[in-house]
Order: C-alpha cells, then sequence, then structure tokens
C-alpha cells in the first residue's frame, strides 16, 4: 500500500505551485519565500484547513511530515516534532507554539496541552518549523514551533457561517465576518464524548482592529478562549481498545479541566525612509486552568495560572538583514491541595496527606537579543547566519512551611511526605544560540539547502519549584539540541517535494529519576528522513504524501528506571508516521477528499518491554457548493471502524490506552453572507 501511494507522485500532472515559491512569515516575521531560507518550515493553507474541519489538533497536523500532535481525551493533547511524544512536568517546554507569532504560554510557563487555547479552529494558515527555531525564536524552540495564524483583516472571502452537527450531541458553530478595518473569527463546540461522563464546551473568539498610532500602522488583536471539559481517563490492560465492553469505560468520571485565556496584542509597523521597517509588538496575555489530577494517586486538584507583559521588537533592512530583542514580565503562581483520602497502599496513604501540598507565586523576566542576515555569496549560493542570547530569570516566593511536611508541619511516615517545598530563592539560566545555513540552487525549481543550528529551553518553573521526596533544590540546567540537517526541495508547474534528513543530539535532558528527583543527565539522540510531496495530475484531481521515517532513542542509562536503556528506543515514538490524500473535483462545486493516516508501531516504556502495534484510518471527507451562497460540508473520520489507540501508554505496571472514537459522522451547513 505504501509503495503504490508513492508510485502516484511519480506520474504527470499539471498547475501545482512550487514549494520554493511559497511564502511564510514564522521564520523572520515577515513575508520570505521558502527559497530564501535554510529552516524546514510547513505550512498547511487555508485550503487544507477547510478541507480537513478539523474538531481536534491531531486532525490536521498529521499533514505535516514529523510531526505528530497525540490526542488525549477531550481537547487534550500532547506534541512531537522530530522527536518523541514528551510527557513530564516541563516537556512541553521543547516545543514553542504561538498564535499570530507571540507564544501561548510565557517563557518557564508552559503546558503540554497549550494548543486548546489556540484559535486552530478558525486559522487562515498554520506554519510548523522542524527542528530549532530560527534566532527569532528562543526558550521552547528546540524540537520545533508551531505558528497559529489568524485571517488578517484584508483577507479575501465573504461574510459567513459555517454549522456542523455530529455524533454523541457534538455540534459546533463558526462565525466569521469582517469589514474594511475589522473582523471578528469565533467558534463555539459542545461535544458530549464518546467516553461514558465525559465531553466537553469551548468557546473561542479573536476580534482584530486596523488603525494608526502617529506614523505607524497598527492592527490590534483580542483572542479569548474558554474551555469547560468533562474528562475521561486511561483505560486499562492489555488491547483494552479492542475490547467492545470496555471502549467506553471512564475510570474517572470525577476529572475534569477549566481553562481561560485571554490575550492582546498590537502589531505597529512603520515604513522608514530609507526603505527599512520597524515593528514593535507589546502584547498582554492572562491564562486560568484548573483540573483534576486523576492520572496520580489521591487525585489533587491543581489551580495554575500567570499573567505576562511583554515587547517584540525588529528591524529589517532592505537588504533583509533582521535584528532585535524580546523583553517579557510574568507573574504566575500555582496550588495543589487533595480533598480527599488517599487511596491505596501503606505508603501512599503515608506519604501523600490531604490538604496544601504547593502554594508558590514565581515572577520571571526574560530578555533576548537576536540578529539574522542573509549573504549571497554567489548568484546560485545563499549563506544564512543567525544568533540569538536570552537571559530567564525566576523570583520564587513559597507561600507554606518549607519542606517535605503536611500542610499543617506535621511530619509524614516513610521519612516524609512525597511533596517537598524550596524555600525562597531566585534562578537565573543565560543560553546563547548560534544558527548557520545554506542554501544552493541546483536550477531555478530545485534546491539544496542545509544547516547547522543550536536550540535550547530554560527548564520550567514547575521542574525548579515543584519537587519531590528529599530534594530541595533542582540543580538543574538549560537542555541544549544540536541540529544538523541536509535537504533537497523544489517543483514544477504541477509537482512539488521537499526531502530532508536530519541528526540531532539533547544534552541536559531533564527529568524524574527513580528517586522522585528532578535532574538533567540525560541524552538522546534522533535522526530521521522527511517526505512531503504534492501532485496536480488535472484540475480534477491532486494528491498529498507527508511522511517520516526516524528513530530516536537513550544516549546514555539516565535513572529513569532501574534496568539499563543506553541505545533504547524512547517510547512514544513510531518509527514510521505520515498521511496521504488524494482530492477529487467531481463537478465543479463537489470536491471530495479520501485520506489515509498511519502511525507506526511504538514502544511504549522505556525499557522496550510493551508495545504498540500502530493503526491505520482512512477518512473521506466531502464539500458540496449547493449555490453561490450556500455549501454543504461532510465528514466520515475512521471509515473502516478500526479499533485503535489514540495514544497508548505503559505505567504502574500497566497497558494504558485513550481509545480512539468508531467510525463518525459529521455534516455541516456553511452560509456566505
Amino acid at each position: 500500500m505504501k509503495f503504490s501511494v508513492l508510485v502516484i507522485f511519480l506520474l504527470s500532472g499539471q498547475s501545482a505551485a512550487s514549494v520554493l515559491e511559497e511564502v511564510v512569515v514564522t521564520a523572520t516575521r515577515f513575508d520570505q519565500q521558502t527559497q530564501s531560507l535554510t529552516t524546514n518550515i510547513a505550512a498547511i493553507d487555508n485550503v487544507q484547513l477547510e478541507r480537513a474541519n478539523h474538531t481536534h489538533p491531531n486532525e490536521v497536523f498529521q499533514r505535516v511530515a514529523g510531526v505528530w500532535i497525540s490526542r488525549g481525551n477531550g481537547q487534550e493533547s500532547l506534541t512531537s516534532i522530530r522527536s518523541p511524544v514528551l510527557t513530564g512536568a516541563g516537556a512541553c517546554g521543547a516545543f514553542l507554539k504561538a498564535q499570530d507569532g507571540i507564544p501561548l504560554q510565557a517563557s518557564g510557563f508552559c503546558n503540554v496541552n497549550e494548543l486548546f487555547g489556540a484559535q486552530s479552529e478558525t486559522a487562515t494558515r498554520i506554519e510548523v518549523i522542524k527542528g530549532p527555531g530560527s534566532a527569532l525564536h528562543g526558550s521552547n524552540a528546540m524540537h520545533g514551533l508551531i505558528n497559529i495564524i489568524t485571517p488578517s483583516i484584508s483577507a479575501n472571502g465573504d461574510s459567513r457561517v459555517h454549522f456542523e452537527g455530529g455524533p454523541h450531541d457534538y455540534y459546533r458553530l463558526k462565525i466569521n465576518h469582517h469589514q474594511d478595518f475589522w473582523r471578528l473569527d469565533m467558534s463555539t463546540t459542545n461535544d458530549a464524548g464518546y467516553k461514558n461522563d465525559s465531553g466537553f464546551n469551548q468557546q473561542k473568539a479573536t476580534f482584530k482592529l486596523a488603525g494608526n498610532l502617529g506614523s505607524f500602522d497598527t492592527i490590534t488583536a483580542i483572542s479569548i478562549t474558554n474551555l469547560d471539559q468533562e474528562t475521561a481517563g486511561f483505560i486499562q490492560g492489555p488491547l483494552a481498545y479492542k475490547s467492545a465492553q470496555r471502549k467506553r469505560d471512564n475510570p474517572n468520571p470525577e476529572a475534569f479541566r477549566d481553562a481561560t485565556t485571554f490575550r492582546v496584542h498590537s502589531r505597529l509597523h512603520r515604513q522608514l525612509a530609507s526603505g527599512s521597517v520597524l515593528i514593535l509588538t507589546p502584547y498582554f496575555r492572562r491564562i486560568e486552568m484548573n483540573f483534576l489530577q486523576h492520572f496520580l494517586p489521591g487525585q489533587a486538584l491543581e489551580e495554575n495560572g500567570h499573567t505576562s507583559f511583554g515587547l517584540q521588537a525588529f528591524w529589517r533592512n532592505v537588504n533583509g538583514g533582521v535584528m532585535g530583542f524580546d523583553l517579557e514580565q510574568t507573574s504566575g503562581y500555582l496550588r495543589e491541595s487533595q480533598v480527599k483520602p488517599t487511596i491505596g497502599s501503606s505508603f501512599l496513604v503515608a506519604t501523600i496527606p490531604q490538604g496544601r501540598h504547593y502554594d508558590y507565586r514565581v515572577d520571571a523576566t526574560s530578555v533576548a537579543a537576536f540578529v539574522h542576515k542573509n549573504h549571497e555569496l554567489s548568484p546560485r549560493t545563499n549563506l544564512v547566519l543567525g544568533a540569538r542570547y536570552e537571559i530567564i530569570s525566576y523570583d520564587y516566593h513559597n507561600k507554606m512551611r518549607s519542606g517535605r511536611t503536611r500542610e499543617d508541619g506535621t511530619a509524614c511516615g516513610f521519612g516524609g511526605c512525597r511533596f517537598s517545598r524550596p524555600i525562597d530563592r531566585t534562578d537565573s539560566f543565560i543560553n546563547f544560540s548560534p544558527k548557520v545555513g545554506l542554501t544552493y540552487h541546483l536550477s531555478e525549481k530545485h534546491q539544496l539547502y542545509t544547516r547547522l543550528a543550536q536550540g535550547f529551553r530554560a527548564p520550567q518553573t514547575t521542574e525548579l519549584y515543584r519537587l519531590q521526596s528529599g530534594q530541595s533544590i533542582a540543580q538543574i540546567d538549560s537542555e541544549a539540541l544540536v541540529s544538523l540537517e541536509l535537504g533537497i526541495r523544489g517543483g514544477n508547474n504541477f509537482f512539488s517535494y521537499d526531502l530532508s534528513t536530519y541528526t540531532m543530539r539533547k544534552n541536559n535532558v531533564i527529568f524524574r529519576n527513580t528517586e522522585r528527583m528532578n535532574v538533567d543527565n540525560g541524552k538522546t539522540r534522533h535522526a530521521g528522513i522527511e517526505l512531503s510531496l504534492s501532485n496536480s495530475f488535472s484540475k480534477q484531481v491532486s494528491a498529498g504524501l507527508n511522511f517520516s521515517l526516524a528513530n530516536h532513542e537513550y544516549a546514555n542509562n539516565p535513572t529513569l528506571v532501574t534496568s539499563s536503556i543506553k541505545s533504547n528506543e524512547i517510547d512514544t515514538a513510531p518509527r514510521l508516521a505520515g498521511s496521504a490524500n488524494l482530492n477529487w473535483h467531481i463537478q465543479e462545486n463537489l470536491n471530495v477528499e479520501l485520506e489515509w493516516v498511519h502511525v507506526g508501531k511504538y514502544y511504549t516504556d522505556p525499557q522496550n518491554t510493551a508495545k504498540y502495534e500502530g493503526h491505520d484510518l482512512l477518512n473521506l471527507r466531502a464539500n458540496l457548493d449547493m449555490s453561490f451562497r450556500w455549501s454543504l460540508t461532510a465528514r466520515l473520520i475512521n471509515l473502516t471502524d478500526r479499533d485503535y489507540a489514540e495514544r497508548a501508554d505503559f505505567s504502574f505496571g500497566n497497558h494504558r490506552y485513550f481509545v480512539g472514537d468508531p467510525r463518525s459522522l459529521y455534516i455541516g451547513l456553511r452560509v456566505s453572507l
């Protein structure tokens, strides 16, 4: 099957844009053609987004080679970009996720599920940088970067309303409306959930206003999201996801997650007399989230949030050189409290008490300066240089008794409580990340590119101050990753391709060891080949393919477990993954897409003793324009009704699964106003 899909793309066709001519914005904060970049950047355009019409980010990011957004329950997710699916308190720090170029979360305060706070449902474009970001991207842009781009005020198209319904009391309403100087994009979604006692309600809105401030042109955006989710937990047992009697089970009907976000930014753009451009972007964000830790003994309630003020400033000269700085000031908090007694062994009962476990505040300051330069070595060869210097400082204040006691100061049994609270302290981390790359035009339509880059992530606040066992200070430093990449890309009027290979080494990997202490002595290796193809066979038929073959392994013996794991594959890292789609305009007003999604087998534990077999899914989508104003949309997800797991895990001695939904039909009606 895989070979036959690939053969399709070797046939002749007509009318498709070359990847070299694609215009992207994320790498340098201004429009550039891909051919001027050594960064590996992929884009999901408006046509693909409308076609996918996704209910979860997982459904659209599978169109990018080397990217997997592993779906949890409801709107939850874990991320993989040229990496395993990373878990743990600060694992989300390996990826930078942004909306319109502004990070979704503050530096040091990432959240693994933060994509549910982005407006991907109404986005006009999504761009993904694979591997370390450019010099314009700082801490967290280590394995990669996701930028959700919302529609511009000047975007073409009518105002419209799209209503969609599906199984399990699912419905969604999307509204897009724009005038000459403002626009509004919003969505509201209800889903009662396939699993028992699960589901979510979610609302999102972005308002944009164009104006002037002195000599600056301005675009101001206000973005609000709200999530009210009843969360279903893992089901346990070997191959439980295949059991018709177990698939809808929810062992944690009490679990929930509530999250709100409020973001404002204003982009001030000024064209200078010299032809250079100055752009200033002040921004504000407020994030709050409460959820039950149903996956841990004691099921404590976590409440966290942060408020940030920031400024992005950069100047671009007429030759495309960029320099600038980023500033951010954040005040964040975290509280953890347990209402009910712990259920389990005498050890768990004695060491995980009721009451408050943590209650602290962290004030963080991030300052960075960067430079990015393109230099033409010859008519065919271009050199790209960049560097970033960044300092992030944390000022931590504990609002409870320090140490590993109960809230009232009494001691726990078995040597002390699990939870350890450091005394007030400050920490600072300094990072320097250079980048160098080359592009070489084999011809007008085909290009070689290579890049050597370093990425980093500072420790997250939860890794530093949410300690356990006898640890009183987390003596950890920033993670560092070095990436070397070589690729070839190009195309012609009908065919487009991008083939790349990479190798990466990561040091100072932060993890929680077998003694429940946060340490940074892990090392990992990552290597892979990625292929993206698109082809138009005719005006009616086109196809796309995006696949990755990768290996992610431990490069030393970190004390994650008691046995040796050096050279083992890292868990939740399928070697082969990707998707292909065939798009057919049956008639001028009728479009049908068939999509194949492949997730290869992967280990679910560091010892490589437990495994998930992988899966293949087929999805069918259609759009019928009934008139100039009215359109009918349909999506048949999991066409063959395959039993599969969205996520497989092995923990606490059990196979655990988030079960994939059975065959599901969604019907929608779109009206242009």
